[in-house]
């Protein structure tokens, strides 16, 4: 219980101060907030223009697809708060020798690395995805039964834990290759896929996004959890892919560490 409790101590002390930090620059906290309002609009206008010549993408219609776009919002605020600000460090750690410090300190250094600040910037997407999500599911069904409502949170829950690891496995190859922050920015304009339900997409597309890049488990299968229309095996492989992603992501970690060259060295 004493090692979990000074994680969670070390965490309130991280938030505290990044968040103290950042409201500083309201005016920056704005500018976000506009440009995550700008984008919400944007996908909204594609889907409406789809939807207003008849064409239903993937046979979802548009409540439905909408609750894709809001687990697509989402996962979107979720990297904007804390997988951009605390990833795209690693290749400046790695660059500059700081890395030392963080392997130095009493504390696991993938924790350190992933979660040491947020962005507050994010919070207000991630709001708007998950409302998003409730409310397109309302007006689709009528009502949502509380246990479909909670496997989706929990299958929303293993898509970020997807998204993570994939992001930070990118982001520990700087140890190899210094500028990754190209790479990443790949991964993330190939995962804006996940705007629309994987069901859309060709054949050859609905396999890529499934098998290689897992798209269909970040928002189409959390979508369907809500929507009442998920297998049970389709929800027990969703979690297999986020626990195996994080224990990839561990491994390839501790793996990486191993042909790190220390800065004093």
């Amino acid at each position: 219980m004493e090692l979990p409790m000074r994680y969670l101590i070390s965490l309130r002390r991280f938030w505290g101060t990044a968040l103290a930090t950042q409201l500083e620059y309201q005016l920056n906290a704005l500018i976000e907030l506009l440009a995550m309002a700008g984008n919400l609009a944007g996908s909204l206008l594609v889907l409406w223009l789809f939807y207003r010549q008849g064409v239903a993408l993937g046979g979802w219609s548009w409540n439905a697809v909408l609750v894709v776009l809001g687990a697509y919002t989402c996962l979107d605020g979720l990297t904007s708060t804390l997988l951009r600000p605390n990833l795209s460090r690693i290749v400046n750690h790695v660059q500059e020798g700081t890395l030392d410090f963080v392997l130095l300190k009493p504390i696991d250094s993938q924790f350190w690395l992933s979660l040491r600040t947020l962005s507050p910037a994010g919070l207000p997407e991630l709001v708007v995805g998950v409302a998003l999500m409730l409310w397109a599911g309302r007006r689709e069904l009528g009502t949502l039964p509380p246990s479909a409502v909670g496997l989706a949170a929990l299958l929303l829950l293993a898509a970020a834990v997807t998204l993570y690891a994939l992001w930070f496995v990118l982001a520990a190859t700087s140890i190899w290759f210094v500028k990754t922050w190209n790479a990443t920015e790949v991964l993330r304009a190939a995962l804006t896929a996940g705007r629309y339900p994987v069901s859309a997409y060709p054949s050859g597309l609905r396999t890529l996004f499934t098998l290689v890049l897992p798209v269909a488990f970040l928002t189409t299968v959390p979508a369907e959890a809500l929507l009442g229309r998920l297998s049970l095996a389709g929800a027990v492989t969703s979690l297999l892919v986020a626990g195996v992603a994080l224990a990839i992501s561990r491994a390839f970690w501790g793996f990486a560490l191993r042909f790190y060259t220390s800065a004093s060295s």
